[in-house]
């Protein structure tokens, strides 16, 4: 059986998906390569040869628009709702988002933990529901039929809100291939997006180490109120909780070792987005606010269209919030994209070689000595 990909290189693919739902004969699979990350595949002896995958992927469109040019609003806000606060990432700007669509009998969509603590983008309906779609996940989300399933809700009528990648949100949009009044998109600043293959083999360390099934993680735990610096999960019934830069996924997260290819060239790291909302952290707050900073986080919220801006108007009364300055809330992933680690060849030869409990134990500063006195294991992972 014959196959075909849509990218000459892996660094151009964002692995958005967005051609698996467009093929309309089941032609296209995500299938993943040795660093974990899902890519997509053409079945050729299925493709019609239609184009509908090229007319919706990234690498075959355009630069992102920029259409409201000088006219964006750049927001400090945190939920004057501790408890939409505390259960969020940041300020709690999403939550307030998600209320708005449910108040309009809506549905929200968002990366969350499946049975198997995989990351996919859910639906919610309720906020009982949309629990499980706050909180940061530091992984790339499954997005396998959610862009005909909103397209299927859209053109029934219902308001439908999108929270993820800006990648995930460029797919929707080349997917949808028109406007919809009912739609609302939040993109997030983001820092890059990890290994699916390499969460799955966290996943299954820890159920092995504490002997027991994984049921929930936080990467961003708010318990000591220091700005979501505490990584906690469950395991076998125990809850586990360390800094977050002693969580050994972290580390590998934060050195840059398991980013996606073309997260290192990233073209949306900048605040021109084609979306309604963007969202994320508000680091620096403590320089522009000091006042708002009491560790228990603060959103930065960027207003791109006038539908943002309407909804803004309409649940402002919601939260504390300000207004700033574009050159107040640039942070390094609204300038350039992350730069790739000069070590990430060599992390990734050893996660493909060695056991997966041993690439934790190097990144966690256990055994470097060992790998530097041993020539053999050295001369394996380097050549």
């Amino acid at each position: 059986m014959g196959s075909y990909t849509l990218y000459a290189d892996k660094k151009e693919c964002c692995g958005c998906s967005a051609c698996v739902d467009a093929c309309g004969v089941g032609a296209i699979c995500m299938v993943s390569d040795g660093e974990g990350f899902w890519y997509p595949q053409i079945n050729e002896e299925k493709c019609t040869g239609c184009g509908r995958c090229r007319e919706v992927c990234q690498i075959h469109r355009s630069k992102v628009r920029d259409e409201q040019g000088g006219s964006r609003i750049y927001l400090g806000v945190r939920a004057k709702s501790e408890e939409i606060r505390y259960s969020s990432s940041s300020g709690g700007m999403f939550g307030i988002l998600a209320q708005y669509i449910f108040r309009r009998q809506g549905v929200v969509y968002g990366a969350a933990f499946d049975n198997e603590m995989k990351v996919v983008h859910m639906q919610a309906c309720d906020m009982e529901q949309l629990e499980k779609l706050k909180k940061t996940k530091y992984v790339q989300s499954d997005m396998t039929g959610i862009y005909r399933r909103i397209e299927e809700q859209l053109n029934e009528g219902l308001w439908v809100l999108f929270c993820g990648t800006p990648c995930q949100v460029q797919g929707l949009r080349f997917f949808l291939r028109k406007t919809y009044p009912r739609l609302v998109m939040v993109d997030l600043v983001c820092y890059g997006v990890p290994s699916p293959g390499i969460w799955r083999d966290y996943v299954e360390y820890l159920e092995k180490r504490h002997g027991g099934r994984l049921t929930e993680f936080y990467f961003r735990d708010k318990r000591n109120r220091d700005n979501g610096h505490t990584c906690a999960y469950v395991a076998g019934g125990t809850e586990y909780a360390v800094p977050i830069h002693r969580n050994p996924y972290c580390r590998m997260y934060f050195v840059d070792h398991i980013l996606r290819p073309s997260c290192h060239s990233c073209r949306y790291c900048t605040t021109e987005r084609d979306s309604d909302f963007t969202i994320g952290d508000f680091w620096g707050i403590e320089r522009i606010r000091p006042d708002m900073d009491d560790g228990m986080g603060t959103s930065l919220v960027i207003l791109h269209s006038d539908q943002a801006k309407e909804i803004w108007d309409s649940v402002k009364d919601q939260t504390l919030s300000f207004v700033c300055k574009e050159e107040e809330i640039l942070q390094p992933r609204l300038v350039a994209a992350t730069r790739i680690s000069g070590t990430r060849q060599w992390f990734m030869r050893c996660y493909r070689l060695l056991p997966f409990w041993l690439l934790v134990k190097m990144v966690t500063n256990r055994i470097y000595s060992l790998f530097k006195r041993s020539p053999r294991l050295r001369n394996r992972i380097e050549n």
